[in-house]
């Protein structure tokens, strides 16, 4: 990267011109200022070239997509109102100015859906690509927010959208071979699930006017976000796989490897919501989902 650091910063500045009721004052300053309401959630997430992606097969603007997605979807599974964002970039040396804007404009472009302010970050040189996020959501009162231990016997379970779209797609974008078979719109469908992730975060807010007790973001796969809530609410989780909606083309891309289907659909990184609703308000969740054209199913019950 040739540029300096604050002549990249500024035309970061350019691009990401922060406004909002809570925004005070912005990036620019050694902090930014803001004027939160009463209750806050903030959670930091980061990826990591070689770890998390391949600048191989994700553009830069892909990268910054993925990296703030994932940290929004934290706070769709909190069932917060999304805020605040600061990006923290580790750039090496073989990334370019163009290749850095990208990246931020990608980050900007999700960050602008959803209504988020980039209000400022950090910028360093690194061995390799690194992005790191941390975002703030807010609620009117702390026990508005949804957290991961309140899940109770005779609670239900729903999911939302389909899963193993993004561990197909990241097979598609590793070997393109593993998409053998299907279509090329498919291929890219499956391959956006993982590169372009969709954070379900006005989902997450109709959960937790739902009533939720207990909700969590499917990043590690369900098998083992399922058991996070289980152990921070002390009660079992029994999911059923047949009940669990999976995306198109996850079974022909896992047949392709040789694996089963359940491989896949307990990769991780589809970045659904999974929560526990009490059986008297289930149905009108499932309605509220509907209204959304996320979708959303009954994939099993809480238990003593």
């Amino acid at each position: 990267m040739e540029i300096g650091e604050f002549e990249l910063l500024a035309k970061f500045r350019e691009r990401l011109p922060a406004s909002g009721p809570r925004i005070h004052t912005a990036s620019g300053d050694d902090a930014a200022i803001t004027l939160p309401g009463t209750a806050t959630a903030t959670s930091v997430d980061a990826i990591v070239d070689g770890v998390h992606f391949s600048r191989d097969w994700a553009s830069p603007s892909e990268i910054g997509h993925k990296a703030i997605a994932a940290a929004l979807s934290d706070l769709a599974a909190m069932g917060a109102e999304p805020g605040e964002a600061y990006l923290a970039l580790g750039v090496p040396d073989d990334l370019s100015e163009t290749g850095c804007l990208e990246l931020v404009d990608g980050a900007a472009a999700v960050a602008s859906r959803f209504g988020v302010s980039i209000a400022g970050g950090d910028l360093t040189a690194s061995p390799v690509l690194s992005v790191s996020v941390t975002v703030v959501g807010h609620a009117a009162d702390p026990e508005l927010l949804v957290r991961r231990d309140g899940a109770e016997a005779g609670d239900v379970l729903i999911l939302t959208g389909a899963l193993g779209g993004a561990s197909a797609g990241l097979a598609i974008c590793r070997e393109p071979s593993a998409g053998e078979g299907l279509s090329a719109d498919l291929c890219d469908s499956l391959s956006l699930r993982q590169l372009r992730p969709t954070p379900r975060l006005d989902a997450g807010l109709a959960l937790a006017r739902m009533g939720a007790t207990a909700m969590i973001d499917v990043s590690d796969g369900l098998g083992g976000d399922a058991r996070h809530i289980s152990a921070q609410s002390g009660c079992a989780l029994v999911i059923e796989l047949d009940k669990v909606p999976v995306s198109e083309g996850v079974a022909e891309v896992a047949e392709t490897l040789g694996l089963p289907a359940f491989a896949l659909i307990g990769g991780g990184e589809d970045y659904e919501l999974l929560a526990a609703v009490p059986p008297d308000r289930v149905d009108e969740a499932l309605a509220e989902i509907a209204k959304l054209d996320t979708g959303a199913t009954v994939v099993g019950r809480a238990l003593a």
